[in-house]
């Protein structure tokens, strides 16, 4: 797996990219980081929940979390660039949605919430950039409920050993612009929520062939 950025230089990074991040990230994904989220929410958010959208940034799964929800439920949107958050909130009081969700902000590696907190957890594309992807993939699962579901949408490597190898030599130019790869990379982190006890329910890889997604839902055992 590639080294992760700074997190201070990260923070910078994302502070930079927040007014573009969704156009952005959208062009390089051929707009499939889109279905991911839908994918996510879809599949693990019910009507009434507590939920926690982890490093939520412009607010685009949160917001469909939140529709989804309903009145009855609730979203927690938490980001460690308040640039970004600024950026989710507008959309939320454009969406007419704001008094469905709160922002907090910290580090998704040590998240300020007890164990067993929310009814569902959501992480689409925030895991890539963690110094630790695995560590943060597990607070998350920490803080769910036991009953509830975990959805993760993440950069995943190229299963085709041709592509692979196309996709780390573009990835060896694009990690000197910051700016553009925002500190993303392919990681792995079902296999650690497995070994805490996870019971997986969905997996589906989608995306471009040089940059797919992995998208899965665990639950935690009652």
């Amino acid at each position: 797996m590639r080294a992760a950025v700074a997190p201070q230089k990260l923070k910078a990074v994302y502070a930079g990219v927040a007014g573009r991040y969704d156009w952005q990230h959208g062009l390089l994904t051929l707009h499939s980081d889109q279905r991911g989220r839908e994918l996510v929410v879809d599949r693990t958010v019910n009507r009434g929940d507590r939920v926690l959208d982890a490093g939520g940034g412009t607010g685009s799964t949160t917001l469909l979390a939140a529709g989804k929800v309903g009145p009855e439920g609730h979203v927690t949107q938490f980001d460690f660039s308040s640039q970004m958050q600024a950026v989710a909130r507008e959309r939320a009081v454009a969406a007419g949605l704001s008094g469905r969700m709160d922002f907090q902000s910290g580090d998704m590696l040590a998240l300020p919430y007890a164990e067993a907190s929310f009814d569902s957890v959501l992480s689409t594309y925030s895991l890539c950039p963690l110094f630790d992807p695995a560590k943060g993939a597990l607070e998350l699962y920490r803080v769910l409920k036991p009953g509830g579901r975990l959805g993760v949408a993440h950069s995943a490597s190229p299963e085709n050993p041709v592509i692979y190898w196309l996709a780390e030599r573009l990835e060896d130019i694009i990690w000197h612009f910051p700016g553009i790869s925002m500190g993303c990379r392919a990681v792995s982190v079902l296999p650690a929520l497995l070994r805490a006890g996870a019971r997986p329910l969905f997996e589906r890889r989608l995306g471009v062939p040089l940059y797919p997604f992995l998208v899965f839902v665990v639950e935690k055992p009652a």
